[in-house]
């Protein structure tokens, strides 16, 4: 039993080998195009300088979205677990954890950093 079950695994692994190979030769050959070949970098141009100057107002906005999205993965918990815990200890920490990061938000606001064009 174990002979016939090591033999049927080698026949599927010949059989996708055989298969592969069959298809990489069969496969349509492109010419090679500079565009097509580089990474598509955020609508840079990857074949120029990688010294040009950025706008770091966009890595701030994108920070600021980023600390968003993982405020409501840490928020949706929160409604699953109403029924289980005290609720002035579920109200009492969702509430510090809006405060805390609405104050942050406020506080972006102020020192401009989310105008995107001055």
């Amino acid at each position: 039993m174990i002979i016939l079950t090591t033999a049927f695994t080698f026949l599927i692994l010949m059989i996708s080998c055989v298969v592969m190979l069959i298809s990489s030769i069969l496969a349509k050959k492109t010419i090679t195009d500079r565009e097509k070949n580089s990474p598509f970098e955020c609508g840079f141009d990857p074949k120029g300088s990688a010294r040009l100057p950025f706008s770091l107002r966009f890595f701030l906005i994108a920070v600021i979205f980023l600390i968003f999205d993982v405020e409501i993965t840490l928020i949706l918990p929160l409604a699953s677990i109403t029924g289980m815990t005290n609720i002035g200890t579920w109200l009492l920490t969702g509430i510090f954890f809006l405060l805390i990061l609405l104050l942050g938000l406020f506080h972006e606001w102020h020192q401009g950093a989310l105008e995107w064009a001055n």
